[in-house]
Order: C-alpha cells, then sequence, then structure tokens
C-alpha cells in the first residue's frame, strides 16, 4: 500500500479503533463479575472455570466462519451482525436466574464473538506493512482501554448489590452503540485486493493458510499464549479472593492497572521498542517476563506484593499478540485475512478451553502453587518457539 493509501485510510483506522474500544468495555464489564456469578446460583470453582469454557467453545466453533464471511461479505456487514449478537447475547445472560441460563448467555455470546477477529482483519487491511504492528497495537490499545474501563465500571455497576443484571444490560448497550458507530463511520466497501469483489462466490479458498508448517506452528502459539492467559484470568480472582479477601470491586481496579499497561505499552511503546529492537526480540522479552512472574508467584509466598507479578505476567503476555497478529496477517493474501485472523481467534479460544480446564484441575488436586507454575509452564512453549521456528518470520520485521 503506497504513502498516499495510508494517509487515505488513517482516519477510517480511528474508526475502527473507536469501534472496538466501545465494543470491549462492554466486554470488559463482565471480567470481575464472572468468577461471583456461579457461586450466587449454587455453582462452585469449577462452573467459574466451565462458564468460561462454554464462552471459548462458542467463540472456537465461529471465529473462523465470521472471518469468512468478512472476506466475502465484506467487514462492516460481519462486524455489525457480530456486534448485535453481542448485545443479545449480553440481554440474555443479564436475565438469568438460574446457572444454566448463566451457561446460556454464555454459550450465545461466545457465537456471537466475531467483532474482533473481523476488525483486527480490517485494521491489516488499512495499514501498509511498515505500518502493520503499530495497527495491531491499536487492536491491543482498544483491548486495554476495555480493560480499563469495562472491569471498573462493572464492579461500581454492580457495587454491594446481590445481582449482577445491570453490567450485562449496560454491555448489551455499549455493543449496540458500536454497532451504530459501525454502520454511521466505515464504508459498506472496505479494502479489497484489486480484482476481488465483495460477496463474490467464485473467490476460491486458500489452499495455502494452513498448508505451511510454520503457519500451524504460529497458530499454535496462539493457543498456548491464550491458555496461559485465561487460566490466570481463571486463578487471579479465586486466589486473591482467598489470600487477600479481595472481591469484585478490587478485581475490578486490578484489571484497570492492567489496562493502563497495556496501553502504555501497544499505544505507542510497542511500535518504538519493534523499530528498535526487532519484532522478535521484543517478542522473546515478553514471552520470558510472561513466564517468569508466574513462577516467581508459584514459587514465592503469599506477601502483599505478590499480586505485583501477576501485573509482570500480564504485561509480559500483552506485548506478545500484537506481533504474533502482525506476523500472521502478512503472511496471507489480503482477500484471506479474514479467515486468516478467525482461525487465529479460533486458535486462542482453543486456548481459553485448555486453560481455565488445566487450572482448574491443578487447583482443586494440587493447589494455587501447582495451578501457577502450570501456567508458566505453557509460557515455556512460547517462549521456545520465539527462539527456534519463529526465526522463518525475522524477514517479516518492519522497519
Amino acid at each position: 500500500m503506497r504513502s498516499s493509501d495510508s494517509s487515505r485510510h488513517s482516519p477510517l483506522i480511528w474508526f475502527v479503533f473507536l469501534v472496538i474500544v466501545i465494543d470491549l468495555v462492554g466486554f470488559g464489564l463482565v471480567i470481575p463479575l464472572l468468577p461471583f456469578m456461579a457461586p450466587s446460583l449454587g455453582g462452585d470453582a469449577s462452573d467459574v472455570a466451565f462458564i468460561m469454557i462454554t464462552y471459548a467453545i462458542g467463540a472456537a466453533i465461529i471465529a473462523p466462519l465470521w472471518g469468512r464471511l468478512s472476506d466475502r461479505a465484506g467487514r462492516r456487514f460481519a462486524l455489525v451482525l457480530a456486534l448485535l449478537a453481542s448485545s443479545a447475547a449480553y440481554v440474555v445472560t443479564a436475565l438469568s436466574d438460574t446457572l444454566f441460563q448463566i451457561y446460556l448467555g454464555r454459550a450465545l455470546s461466545g457465537l456471537a464473538a466475531g467483532s474482533l477477529p473481523v476488525a483486527t482483519a480490517l485494521m491489516a487491511d488499512l495499514s501498509p506493512p511498515e505500518r502493520r504492528a503499530k495497527a495491531m497495537g491499536l487492536v491491543g490499545t482498544a483491548f486495554g482501554l476495555g480493560l480499563i474501563a469495562g472491569p471498573v465500571l462493572g464492579g461500581l455497576l454492580t457495587g454491594d448489590s446481590e445481582s449482577f443484571a445491570l453490567p450485562f444490560y449496560t454491555a448489551a448497550a455499549m455493543s449496540s452503540i458500536a454497532a451504530i458507530f459501525a454502520v454511521w463511520l466505515l464504508p459498506a466497501q472496505m479494502v479489497k485486493p484489486a480484482g476481488v469483489k465483495v460477496g463474490d462466490s467464485r473467490e476460491e479458498p486458500p489452499p495455502s493458510v494452513l498448508a505451511p508448517r510454520k503457519n500451524k506452528l504460529l497458530l499454535m502459539q496462539y493457543v498456548t499464549h491464550t491458555c496461559s492467559v485465561s487460566s490466570i484470568i481463571y486463578l487471579f480472582p479465586l486466589w486473591v479472593a482467598d489470600a487477600y479477601q479481595w472481591g469484585p470491586s478490587n478485581v475490578g481496579y486490578f484489571f484497570g492497572v492492567v489496562g493502563v499497561s497495556m496501553i502504555t505499552l501497544q499505544g505507542g511503546l510497542l511500535a518504538t521498542l519493534s523499530r528498535v529492537f526487532g519484532h522478535l526480540n521484543v517478542l522473546r522479552v515478553g514471552a520470558v517476563v510472561f513466564a517468569l512472574s508466574l513462577f516467581v508467584v508459584a514459587l514465592g509466598d503469599a506477601s502483599l506484593w505478590m499480586p505485583a507479578m501477576i501485573f509482570f505476567a500480564f504485561s509480559g503476555s500483552t506485548v506478545c499478540l500484537p506481533l504474533l497478529n502482525a506476523i500472521a496477517s502478512e503472511i496471507v493474501q489480503p482477500n484471506h485475512r479474514g479467515r486468516m485472523m478467525g482461525m487465529t481467534a479460533s486458535a486462542s479460544s482453543a486456548g481459553r478451553i485448555i486453560g481455565p480446564l488445566f487450572a482448574a484441575w491443578l487447583l482443586s488436586s494440587q493447589g494455587f502453587d501447582t495451578a501457577w507454575f502450570g501456567s508458566g509452564l505453557m509460557v515455556l512453549f512460547l517462549v521456545f518457539w520465539s527462539f527456534t521456528a519463529a526465526r522463518e518470520f525475522k524477514r517479516l520485521e518492519l522497519s
């Protein structure tokens, strides 16, 4: 993409960013609530994990189809449809008064989870190769803003109330507002490669998306990365409630601080670090920090400063995902980018299934220390890959 194209599409990139922020604020509203919803309806720690898994199963099944839809029918159509479906799923969860209904609501939310992969593909469409890592960082920044405003707002809306309905209704409203902004701000036909028409049913399926072994190994990193992240998202509220007597508001504030870190790292610092040290070196440092922080928690005492190590673990994980996304968006043709990002979303969802299950099993059988250690072991697969097979992608590093 020429520099003039980049300049022309720059406003659209910020429009997409705005839509993602609004949607993820709604998503972030529910993060500190789910670990407390199941016990309020007679569930236990295992139900917390299975509720998270229910969402992930739905997302894993449907994410590639969202990506394919965006390639064929256009990014805006797929994005608006996903946002409206998410809004409806939040309403179902808000109306829940049994444990089964919570499971149903989260399953529907998983099936509706197409906005992020579609928006990520759209960000890649709108950015030239030399700015793609920065564009992927903007997606992470939007996620960080959602983690700041969402959990804090969710905790405030819940307060001391025994009802969790209001935050979910608010999340539904946020997704609807994001859909309205998407219709208003985004053109109907987004960036498409020359000769490829939106909705062209003659478009051939990409035979090479998963054919190269290096692409399969790349997708596996989404599994291992998200597996560990989802494990600590599951473990952290239970751990701080047990060791430090934290409640939903405290957990919400913590994730707000994590969001600040994400914005700082991905909102500009990541692009600078990548330009100075190279994509792979930054990825390696992030993965190592991620793993070491979890090992410190596993092997250390439950001192007052120990939650800070989970903050460092989240910070390390934060720098990994945009760089993985930058690689994934570059190794396929633009008209197959939606499918690729759908596959990465599906791989991430597989990690969200495995992670809480694995962590819940370790927690019930061995306790928190072993669960934290197991979460750290998963990150070592990403560390090993970054120093070995990832060298094949060095040519994609942007200056």
